[in-house]
């Protein structure tokens, strides 16, 4: 069942056994790219992964002085608006035939509002926000490259960044889920997510700890063996109480002595989702987004899951 909505959410109240039960969507912000048309299968997929809504927004705002608003004739917004009417029809097609046949209940909304606050304030009701990593760039589209730094910083919910490249098909859902775990609370609810994510996907989690903040090659002369006992110490408190509260996940631990853009990469290469934190240990407390996770929404080629902590 399809709708368009003039307003965020109007179909999120739906009655349930004579009560109202609140059912947040997952939203995905489209600009007509090609990243964004793959952000909306990608989002389909977990929409009917987790039987929840997909809303589907466009925004064609064109800052005008200090307001977000775009200010332009009627022959203007007329065009604006059947341009943006078929970038959603072809994002509902894509949601679709990402959904393989089951029945998604999809919404489109069209705004003049400038996409990052929008998707900012659409955050505070979603379960998931799903972006591209770059867009078109175009002067009347949104570019989602510089939308992805800003939501994944800001936003209310989990935020997934998704690359041109990402893979929706049967084999790519039967690779693991890779979370880094750097040993601090921090990293906690990233692990968290990324057990509740396998355990979704039915696939197992690779928990990848690295030790060193350096390349690896200039290391100084220690005791690598007794620092991985400690670290494999940590990396396995981090996981406390995870094997027991999800026992149809299966695990696979490493704690590699390089840093933790290289060792996650690594394994990202073989993952269908990577799941970090907000920020780690090298972080201040408030920092929004680390170098580490900064750096893997640029440089992996799977979708990137950023949790960050309440």
């Amino acid at each position: 069942m399809q709708q368009h909505a003039q307003e965020a959410f109007p179909w999120l109240t739906t009655r349930f056994t004579r009560r109202i039960r609140i059912v947040s969507p997952i939203v995905v912000a489209v600009d007509g790219s090609v990243t964004s048309y793959q952000a909306v299968a990608w989002a389909a997929v977990e929409a009917r992964l987790r039987h929840c809504p997909l809303h589907i927004i466009t925004s064609y705002a064109i800052p005008n002085g200090t307001t977000g608003r775009t200010a332009v004739s009627g022959d203007e917004l007329a065009w604006l608006r059947r341009d943006g009417a078929r970038v959603l029809t072809e994002a509902e097609r894509t949601a679709e035939t990402a959904a393989r046949g089951d029945t998604l209940a999809i919404t489109t909304e069209f705004t003049l509002e400038l996409i990052t606050p929008t998707l900012i304030a659409r955050s505070k009701r979603a379960r998931l926000l799903v972006v591209g990593n770059r867009g078109r760039g175009a002067i009347r589209r949104a570019v989602l490259g510089s939308v992805s730094s800003a939501v994944t910083r800001h936003a209310h919910c989990p935020v997934v960044v998704v690359h041109e490249v990402a893979e929706t098909g049967s084999m790519s859902l039967a690779q693991p889920v890779v979370v880094g775990v750097d040993g601090t609370e921090n990293s906690l609810p990233a692990v968290e997510s990324a057990f509740q994510e396998a355990s979704l996907r039915q696939v197992g989690v690779i928990a990848v700890h690295a030790w060193s903040d350096t390349t690896g090659y200039d290391l100084p002369a220690v005791d690598w063996n007794r620092i991985r006992d400690t670290e494999e110490a940590l990396l396995s408190e981090s996981l406390a109480g995870l094997g027991e509260k999800y026992p149809e996940v299966p695990v696979q631990r490493f704690v590699a002595r390089d840093t933790p853009v290289r060792a996650l990469l690594e394994h990202a290469d073989r993952a269908q989702l990577l799941v970090v934190g907000s920020h780690g240990r090298g972080g201040f407390a408030g920092l929004l987004l680390g170098s580490t996770s900064t750096a893997l929404l640029h440089l992996a080629d799977c979708p990137v899951l950023v949790v960050r902590q309440d």
